[in-house]
């Protein structure tokens, strides 16, 4: 199941991602594509077909995520860090003995 919600998760992305892209500019962002500031509220601007369907992409988009997230969460159960102890105190081990210091060796003459 979350698979599939994912396969179509992202093929909504892609489709976002398109139909933003080939919407013309109406200017305003960086400076690029000109026109005046008056075409963002007019009919054919809230009309568009492709404003229409970056809306429904959008929210499509938000709801498969939402979807996603909670199918995430559902696989874990709650869990307690008094469940996670140990029963029985583990014992600290004895430090190992440092071994006795080499003597030295004599000098050899020469």
């Amino acid at each position: 199941m979350e698979s599939v919600l994912l396969v179509i998760h992202l093929l909504i992305a892609l489709a976002l991602v398109g139909v933003i892209l080939i919407q013309r500019s109406e200017g305003g962002g960086l400076g690029i594509g000109g026109g005046n500031m008056g075409g963002m509220m007019s009919t054919r601007g809230t009309a568009n077909l492709l404003t229409r369907t970056t809306g429904i992409l959008a929210g499509c988009f938000m709801a498969t995520s939402l979807v996603l997230a909670v199918l995430a969460g559902a696989h874990r159960a709650p869990t307690s860090i008094i469940d996670t102890m140990p029963a029985q105190p583990v014992a600290p081990a004895a430090p190992a003995q440092p071994a006795a210091p080499a003597q030295p060796a004599p000098p050899v003459a020469q």
